[in-house]
């Protein structure tokens, strides 16, 4: 019943982006490419810049599919099938994605209130950071069900991993089969334990290819990762060609129904024990949003570590939930 108010009720071809910033302006462009959408619409405080942005977008049209690219307020989000929320505070060299929290809640909780008044049947998708508890923030403030909240979570962080990885061994980072899950941010984790390359066993792989398994290499490959965009944004002050990309391998599996496994922020409710937190977690995603979320087996180190990030988590949530959420 309620996939069949949702597609009456919204537009697969039309998309809102709310936030012209760097992240969302790369994302706008990157999504224009693909021809997937008739309709876009940029939404910003700022409305000329939004409307620069989606004039310089639209120039381009002639090279790629035709659509309608305009700036907008949240009235015109009212039949978008898909809103992703870019808009936020920037995270400031130093800065970890948690010292985002305080600005970047109360912007939240302003914009999906928006959102909410013209559209309760989108599909929300957070890429802001710290993007675990805004998506809480997201879930807890619009009422919608937890399987149309989505954070776009690891899906980034596993792919920066597989990279390093791929690397490593010399081999195709698109045979790379392993995650990063739990908050996107200082605590999260790789999981090791089930890593794999094309199906041989990550460790099996690393001996046959004569380079043995060294846990200690492994792990610097993950701080790698973990740390990668603390280095870009010192380097060039800002992340946003990867998470881009990141956005639209998520889109794609919304919109094309894909049933695509993907490590994305989803509520947690009853998986290792947890609940009531939003992290990253393998999940089955559809256009129906969060189709399932994944109890993938785990080490007990990996366990362990996973249930650190989400007490880290939840006890973000839980101060938000005292001090700042007023719904």
């Amino acid at each position: 019943m309620e996939r069949y108010h949702y597609e009456k009720a919204c537009s697969y071809r039309k998309c809102g982006i709310i936030g012209c910033g760097n992240v969302g302006a790369t994302t706008a462009y990157t999504l224009m490419q693909t021809g997937w959408f008739s309709e876009m619409v940029l939404v910003d405080l700022d409305m000329k810049k939004a409307e620069g942005e989606a004039a310089d977008i639209a120039h381009g049209l002639p090279f790629h599919t035709p659509m309608d690219i305009y700036a907008g307020d949240y009235s015109d989000l009212a039949d978008c099938g898909l809103i992703i929320i870019t808009a936020g505070a920037k995270q400031k060299p130093g800065d970890t994605r948690m010292d985002l929290l305080r600005t970047n809640a109360r912007i939240f909780q302003s914009i999906v209130k928006n959102i909410a008044i013209y559209n309760q049947t989108a599909i929300l998708l957070v890429v802001t950071n710290p993007v675990d508890v805004l998506s809480y923030v997201s879930f807890r403030v619009s009422g919608f069900p937890a399987h149309r909240v989505i954070g776009s979570g690891t899906v980034l962080d596993t792919a920066r991993l597989k990279k390093l990885v791929g690397t490593h061994l010399g081999v195709d980072s698109r045979n790379v089969h392993s995650f990063i899950i739990g908050e996107h941010g200082d605590s999260e984790l790789p999981v090791w334990s089930s890593a794999n390359i094309s199906g041989v066993d990550l460790a099996h792989y690393c001996e046959s290819c004569g380079r043995g398994y060294d846990q200690a290499v492994l792990d610097s490959l993950f701080y790698d990762v973990r740390d990668s965009a603390y280095k870009i944004i010192e380097a060039k002050g800002a992340t946003y060609f990867a998470i881009a990309e990141s956005v639209k391998r998520i889109v794609s599996a919304i919109l094309r129904d894909e049933n695509t496994i993907l490590p994305v922020s989803a509520l947690v409710d009853g998986h290792y024990g947890l609940e009531g937190v939003y992290m990253s977690l393998p999940c089955i995603v559809s256009r129906a949003g969060i189709r399932q979320v994944l109890e993938i087996p785990l080490n007990e180190e990996e366990e362990t570590k996973l249930r650190q990030s989400a007490k880290k988590l939840k006890e973000a949530a839980q101060w938000l939930e005292e001090n700042a959420l007023h719904t």
